[in-house]
């Protein structure tokens, strides 16, 4: 019996040291919640949260001028794209919306296209292993003004003119922000090609520093002209007798088929574009049913694989059958775990999400079934990193055939040169930024959206002061790198742009989204778990710690990723790390590791909106 002594009392000291470390963990937690850097917003009627105080302040105007939270979100959507909030008018809009009076989710579509020629031959005579990232050859068709025209005809209850009107007077002049010059001016060099581009952005060309100053009146005269167009054809409209809707696409067509769909298309084939008028008229806005799946009785809404947003689904399916909470908040255990959920359901966005308007289209409901994550979570190896995770097959979950297994097969992680040149550009690229609009209101109504798109360095079109998408990189060349998402003229690029909606008791729950590239459903899924799992407040959930994995294949640039490499929270304890370093993991420290996370939680307890903003960066908020 004494000869076992030592062994029990080590095995009882691991226990215990085990229990020790969960508690510290545990009370880490509740000591974040305890204090958070922004405070809470609280609001009775309604909420507005979105990239840039100004911008919110425009969705505040529209609620007080009587609109509901899809008039809201439009006018923050205009108010961003003026402001060059990490995206402009030329980008893309992609949005989810919950209808009070038929209690259900919509998803609004407004990704552009790729235009006429856009071909992988066409991109390899370039001698280009991917399409580019600048230029007029990076961009797909303008994606914006149609989603917000079509969310607004649709669902909003005010005029084209009453919610363009704050980002008219901006284009008019507005004192810009810091850290839109910072932008301006590190990206000079680049902007200097496209002559729209310097004649709108570099206002101080020739000088030592050469965009606006910080609280510079910033002029934007071509754009403030094409959007008083479209407020002129809305007019005209119902002059004619049309009703508010028809007006609006009265808006609609005359950018999309109208003179400004001409000078846009000029423009862009003056620089060595590719758009055709008939791009522009031929594309149109889908108003779509979004996927969701249930975690624990709550259902979670997002938009399907034309961009990453059924990742977080996936996850959420691998990670239900688990007990998180005994893990402890932030624990090795904890990281790893959602590391290697997140590396299973990464991989499968990397080889099957494109375009599901093009055949074969992606095996979404195999995807996404319960049967097949319960299979795939086998895979997870509990002791350290697997840097080589591969998708799986979803076609048997809905009885189907893999028409590319011969690709699967040879698929891998890319595991390129960790050079400091190439970790540079990897992370220029990966966290690649947009803005995000949340907006609910009293009257039940509930967005989340994702604008993105044009963001600086833009080539400008001509006199429309519309900057342009850069969207066209995310297509790939090669079938085997992902045979969903080649680039083909009319196919929408598989984007990274991921609005959230979570119900509860068939009524909204949680309105999230974040701003970040492939990051975006790696902080979502984190946001949600501190919620739901760790009972934080949405403030506290948007300032948390969160991890950030580098193992998927990157949205941008070369398409890379850097399996094992791991960004944690600097407050991470020397023992988590100490174990995480043990399976495999490199790690790095950031102070602020949430992303620009903004959300909005409905309490239905007593009858209130709670708005919260991460203090990575400008976003913020106003509610009442």
């Amino acid at each position: 019996m004494a000869t076992h002594t030592p062994r029990i009392f080590r095995h009882v000291r691991t226990l215990v040291l085990a229990t020790v470390a969960i508690f510290a963990l545990t009370a880490a937690a509740a000591d974040a919640q305890a204090r958070t850097q922004k405070p809470a917003l609280h609001g009775k009627h309604w909420m507005a949260v979105t990239g840039k105080p100004l911008a919110a302040t425009a969705g505040a105007m529209i609620f007080e001028r009587g609109g509901n939270a899809v008039d809201a979100a439009c006018a923050m959507i205009a108010a961003t794209s003026t402001m060059w909030d990490t995206l402009s008018w030329g980008g893309e809009t992609q949005a989810l919306i919950y209808n009070p009076n038929t209690g259900k989710v919509i998803g609004i579509n407004g990704l552009g296209v790729a235009p006429t020629g856009a071909t992988p031959e066409y991109f390899r005579k370039l001698g280009m292993k991917v399409p580019p990232e600048f230029g007029p050859l990076a961009a797909v068709t303008p994606g914006t003004p149609g989603g917000l025209m079509t969310m607004l005809a649709e669902y909003g209850t005010m005029s084209l003119a009453q919610v363009l009107a704050p980002a008219i007077e901006m284009a008019d002049g507005y004192p810009m922000e810091a850290e839109l010059v910072a932008t301006i001016e590190s990206n000079k060099e680049r902007l200097r090609q496209w002559p729209d581009s310097r004649r709108v952005l570099l206002i101080h060309a020739g000088e030592a520093h050469e965009a606006p100053y910080p609280g510079e009146m910033f002029h934007q005269p071509d754009l403030a002209a094409t959007l008083r167009k479209l407020v002129e054809a809305e007019k005209k409209a119902l002059a004619a007798g049309k009703d508010r809707k028809a007006a609006i696409y009265a808006a609609y067509d005359r950018f999309y088929r109208g003179d400004i769909a001409r000078d846009l298309v000029a423009a862009v084939r003056a620089q060595g574009g590719l758009f055709t008028t008939e791009d522009l008229a031929n594309w149109k806005v889908k108003i779509e049913e979004p996927v969701h799946v249930n975690y624990k009785g709550i259902e979670v809404y997002k938009l399907t694989t034309w961009v990453q947003s059924p990742v977080m689904l996936q996850a959420l399916n691998l990670l239900e059958g688990m007990d998180l909470k005994s893990m402890g908040y932030n624990s090795a255990r904890y990281i790893h775990t959602l590391y290697q959920v997140m590396n299973l359901a990464y991989a499968d966005r990397d080889f099957y999400y494109g375009d599901p308007a093009f055949q074969p289209a992606p095996p979404v409901a195999g995807l996404l079934s319960k049967d097949y994550a319960r299979e795939r979570v086998k895979l997870i190896r509990t002791d350290r990193n697997d840097p080589d995770v591969r998708p799986g097959d979803p076609y048997p979950y809905q009885n189907g055939i893999n028409p590319f297994t011969e690709y699967l097969s040879k698929w891998h992680s890319r595991m390129p040169a960790e050079t400091p040149t190439a970790m540079a550009e990897f992370d220029r690229t990966f966290r690649l930024g947009t803005t995000s609009v949340e907006a609910a209101d009293d009257k039940g109504w509930a967005v989340s959206v994702t604008p993105s798109g044009g963001w600086v360095p833009a080539v400008i079109a001509g006199h429309t002061g519309i900057g342009l998408s850069q969207r066209m990189q995310s297509f790939v060349l090669d079938p085997a790198d992902n045979p969903y998402n080649v680039v083909q003229p009319g196919k929408r690029p598989r984007a990274t742009l991921t609005p959230t909606l979570a119900l509860k008791d068939a009524k909204p729950y949680l309105i999230f989204s974040v701003q970040g590239g492939d990051t975006q459903d790696q902080n979502l899924l984190q946001f949600f778990l501190d919620v739901v799992e760790f009972g934080m407040t949405v403030q506290e959930a948007t300032e948390a710690a969160n991890i950030t994995s580098y193992q998927m294949r990157d949205s941008f640039g070369q398409h890379e990723s850097f399996p094992g490499r791991l960004t944690v929270n600097t407050a991470t304890p020397q023992w988590v790390r100490g174990e995480l370093n043990r399976m495999g993991y490199k790690l790095e420290f950031e102070e602020r590791s949430s992303g620009p996370i903004n959300a909005i939680f409905v309490d239905r307890e007593h009858g209130t909106l709670w708005g919260g903003s991460s203090n990575h960066g400008e976003d913020y908020g106003i509610g009442w």
